[in-house]
């Protein structure tokens, strides 16, 4: 499978770098993943006091506001100046863009917390992406590299049967890991505090009716606020987001009626920078979120799904407390 095979891939990266530091002071210390995790796994509870922890199963996660904002597929520390970089990985030369925007949000979320202002960026790839303008231009920027493998069937074939005795193995002992406990911020992180200046300035902004061009000026506080969450909507603010538009679900058209029947809450929030509109669909039947796009032909579309994990949306967020986002939401046109 697909998402087997970058799973896959990404572990083989981990465990290369892990080689490599052996041989190298480049490396001062990297942090435990997949089966050199610890055991119990970071409760997600603690995010106020520690924001970077380990998602069951090992991942490395990055939590604000009871959301996970930015997951990191290797985190370590260079070996000469003490900075924090991170590594990503890739299987596939398509959808090069959305890695570099991706990117670029986890050095200005990284460099915050760690008060860095250049943080190294390792990018692990299994096809040869050396030539696209968009991995050119990634590149070029300070502290980044890129370091292309052989492809993943070939590197499956140096596999054999007696290799793979004994998995899943024991966490390893090993000088240079350590665990993310240890790589916690060296400065306050309130991302909640973030999200709410963001949020209130923009809707001034748009109760003043200034377009949506403006909203770019810059602050005191750090861009590192990608969505903002407007509120939950009252029946009144529902009806009016679907009046005269088409929402269709796995062929299945959706009316006020059997949104209302089958999704107990309706969530507005905007994307950032672009400053378009979001919809979220809290399921009744299921443990599950909907994600509602505006399409650029009029109407909505369901881009994904997203996961109970996403509580920041299951508290705060009352419906007695949304007027001024409701209005909010009208000035943004969203309905038209």
């Amino acid at each position: 499978m697909r998402a087997a095979e970058g799973r896959w891939y990404e572990s083989l990266m981990y465990e290369m770098l892990l080689e490599f530091s052996r041989r190298s002071n480049n490396i001062q210390h990297i942090v435990r993943k997949g089966a050199d995790a610890p055991l119990p796994f970071d409760s997600c509870k603690i995010w106020p006091e520690r924001p970077v922890f380990l998602q069951p199963g090992g991942d490395i996660n990055i939590r604000g506001n009871g959301q996970d904002i930015a997951e990191v597929d290797m985190l370590f520390v260079g070996g000469g100046d003490g900075k924090v970089g991170f590594a990503e990985v890739v299987t596939s030369g398509t959808e090069l863009k959305e890695l570099r925007e991706e990117v670029h949000y986890k050095k200005k979320l990284l460099g915050y917390l760690y008060g860095q202002i250049t943080v190294p960026f390792v990018l692990f790839s299994s096809v040869d992406i050396s030539r696209s303008s968009v991995v050119k231009r990634l590149m070029r920027e300070t502290e980044s590299v890129l370091i292309v493998t052989k492809s993943c069937e070939t590197l499956k074939h140096l596999l054999t049967s007696s290799a793979t005795r004994g998995i899943p193995r024991k966490p390893l002992k090993h000088a240079k890991l350590i665990d993310v406990a240890d790589l916690q911020p060296r400065r306050p992180f309130d991302y909640k505090q973030i999200h709410d200046y963001r949020r209130d300035r923009i809707l001034s902004e748009i109760n003043a009716g200034r377009p949506k061009e403006e909203f770019n000026e810059r602050d005191e506080l750090p861009p590192l606020a990608k969505k903002l969450l407007l509120g939950a909507l009252h029946e009144s603010g529902s009806q009016e987001i679907w009046k005269g538009k088409k929402l269709v679900i796995k062929g299945v058209p959706y009316d006020q009626e059997k949104i209302t029947k089958d999704f107990s809450k309706i969530i507005i929030a905007l994307d950032i920078p672009e400053f378009e509109p979001v919809i979220y669909l809290r399921s009744r039947n299921k443990k599950e979120y909907l994600k509602v796009v505006v399409r650029k032909s009029g109407g909505f579309r369901v881009e994904s799904k997203r996961t109970p994990q996403m509580t920041g949306f299951s508290s705060g967020w009352s419906h007695s407390s949304q007027r001024s986002e409701e209005r909010s939401a009208e000035n943004m046109q969203i309905n038209s």
